[in-house]
């Protein structure tokens, strides 16, 4: 096998959907203040008893289903979330417990918003390098654990999700090679810290950052997979803001592509964002079975990840 490819995708959201009418009614804000600034209406979040790796094994359930597998033929499991409680067993092992996945390699990655491009990438790797046959590559996270919900300029931004992909060794790459990186030095631009953790940004910095930094190592992206921007037929961009998103999209330069904004329903749910997205893209027959599709996931650490991959 030359390369890997993700065989499906899937994606999972908890029932309770919270309004800007209902976050007007805790904090000082305003349905128009939030989506002038951030673009989002709604955000889905988690109950008290619905942990990040029950959201993650709901849609790893659903990702597995849709590639015709059962749990018996994944040999890894990667999940990237920044919002765990615990620190063993990790959300991987038991995302595997939940599912019945027997034997496998199990491990956690923390990009935050970046973290699912980095776990697929590696996912991508193992699988090229023969360390594993079939991986479940899995973004989740419950941000609204380690939101302050009288912080109007944070809590208006946040949502809890997961969303997953089957990853498995291809004749053709599916998968095109990753450009990452980070700048350490602008790290604590994006914080999830203290005790009881709470999530902080400087909302300028990121966004200046974002708009201005991030075009050129995302058109980067499309020349390694041997594309160009505008042979793209979607861009799947972590789903921060949408302020962020739609000129980040535009002077990429994928001028046919679908640009996900799946931001407007969901809000920011982090390493989720991008699975999130691509799986309702998927879902919806926006992207068709073999399009080019740039996944870019920005954000903690200033980290960043992006690969072209082959619709599934």
């Amino acid at each position: 096998m030359n390369g890997s490819r993700i065989a499906a995708v899937g994606h999972y959201q908890p029932a309770k959907v919270l309004t800007n009418a209902d976050l007007a009614a805790m904090v000082d804000t305003s349905d128009e203040w939030i989506r002038s600034r951030v673009g989002i209406s709604t955000r889905h979040i988690a109950g008290p008893d619905e942990p990040v790796d029950e959201l993650a094994a709901h849609a790893a359930a659903k990702a597995l289903a849709a590639a015709g597998l059962t749990p018996a033929d994944i040999d890894l499991v990667l999940v990237a979330t920044s919002t765990a409680v615990d620190r063993s067993p990790n959300t991987a092992a038991r995302v595997a417990s939940r599912l019945g996945v027997p034997q496998a390699a199990t491990m956690d990655l923390n990009v935050v918003c970046a973290g699912f491009t980095h776990a697929l990438a590696t996912a991508d790797h193992a699988v090229r390098a023969g360390g594993a046959s079939r991986a479940l590559v899995i973004g989740a996270d419950k941000m609204s654990d380690v939101t302050d919900w009288s912080d109007r300029t944070t809590c208006v931004l946040v949502g809890d999700g997961a969303g997953a992909a089957v990853v498995e060794a291809a004749d053709e790459p599916g998968i095109g090679p990753v450009l990452w990186g980070s700048v350490p030095e602008m790290g604590n631009a994006v914080r999830i810290e203290g005790t009881p953790p709470r999530f902080a940004q400087e909302g300028q910095s990121v966004y200046r950052w974002a708009t201005t930094q991030l075009p050129p190592i995302a058109r980067r992206a499309c020349e390694r997979a041997g594309l160009e921007p505008a042979d793209l037929a979607a861009v799947v961009l972590h789903q921060a803001n949408l302020r962020i998103i739609e000129p980040l999209a535009e002077k990429i330069g994928a001028v046919n592509a679908v640009v996900a904004r799946d931001v407007t329903e969901s809000g920011n749910t982090s390493a989720a964002s991008i699975p999130l997205a691509l799986s309702k893209l998927v879902e919806q027959g926006a992207v068709a079975t073999g399009d080019p599709v740039l996944l870019f996931g920005f954000g903690g650490n200033l980290s960043y990840a992006g690969q072209v991959v082959r619709c599934p």
